[in-house]
């Protein structure tokens, strides 16, 4: 399991946390245990391997313990896409490789940020959710997904309905899920909530969503996370972006397990993440907030005719 760092190491005080976001093979089939024992496994064996790199929170794609295909879970005899059965789901070891990686999580001293399922009361389907497990291995919060892709919303999930916002070592951060990507209005009410850095965690094989992903570090100023499963880092491997929108650091495009790790630094002396957090974030937020409601002419032939040279 490979390891990738920044290239430039920052001094680490008490405004700077260092972030491993990884890429794991993420099963498809609820039902395979032995594959999502697996996935725990790994899971757990990229944490010692983030926790020994000096990380304090490490990030899971989105699913990690299992995101179900609907060619699994919701295909009729026919081919066709019905209701998922999730009865046929093994729950309890999904539950137990939640449990083991919270466990650890405490051993190691590390924030740990994971994806799975979340069953509710039946009849009501999961909801599709990260999990935050703290550094005394405690589940923490839980953040589900809001926006569902038209056949997760018609055939497999129940819908989250709010934000979350998670402080670690003054370092805010967001959440956000896979299709949410294409959904800006999520990543601008985070500026409103005014994170640090947003974890995006996905489950799709998409170059597209990670330059989505990369705009939003520009648009926002914020770092942002970005895991992938493993099975798909050729496209686009997991990784971190700086506020401007600069890769930080990423991982392999190999198909293999890998950590990508980056200081969160708030008093970073880098010149594009210095203008953006000094600068352009402050400006845009005057922007938005009337700054030129004062400077617009008002009653100005000049202006208000627009077919005149």
């Amino acid at each position: 399991m490979a390891t990738t760092s920044a290239p430039e190491e920052h001094s680490r005080g008490a405004r700077t946390l260092r972030l491993a976001v990884a890429q794991s093979t993420v099963p498809e089939d609820p039902a395979d245990r032995g594959a999502l024992q697996a996935a725990g496994q790994q899971i757990r064996a990229l944490m010692v391997e983030a926790a020994e790199a000096g990380a304090r929170l490490v990030q899971f794609p989105e699913g990690a313990i299992t995101y179900p295909s609907k060619h699994v879970v919701a295909t009729g005899p026919a081919g066709e896409l019905v209701p998922a059965d999730w009865s046929r789901a093994a729950w309890d070891v999904i539950g137990e490789e939640a449990e083991s990686i919270t466990a650890l999580a405490g051993k190691l001293g590390l924030w740990t940020v994971f994806g799975s399922l979340h069953p509710l009361t039946p009849p009501n389907r999961p909801h599709n959710s990260l999990y935050i497990v703290s550094d005394r291995g405690r589940l923490v919060a839980r953040y589900d997904k809001r926006f569902l892709s038209h056949t997760e919303v018609s055939y497999l999930y129940s819908p989250g309905h709010q934000p979350l916002v998670i402080e670690v070592d003054s370092i805010k951060f967001g959440f956000a899920l896979c299709v949410e990507a294409n959904f800006p209005e999520i990543f601008a009410e985070y500026e409103r909530l005014d994170v640090d850095c947003v974890l995006l965690s996905v489950m799709v094989d998409d170059a597209h969503r990670a330059r989505v992903a990369q705009a939003y570090g520009t648009l926002y100023t914020y770092w942002l996370g970005y895991s992938i499963p493993a099975q798909y880092s050729a496209t686009a491997p997991s990784g971190i972006v700086a506020p401007g929108g600069r890769w930080l650091a990423r991982c392999p495009a190999n198909g293999h397990p890998a950590l990508a790790v980056a200081d969160i630094d708030l008093d970073s002396q880098d010149e594009d993440i210095n203008v953006a957090i000094r600068y352009a974030r402050p400006w845009r937020r005057s922007a938005r907030a009337g700054l030129y409601d004062e400077r617009t002419p008002g009653g100005d032939p000049r202006s208000d005719v627009r077919t005149a040279f």
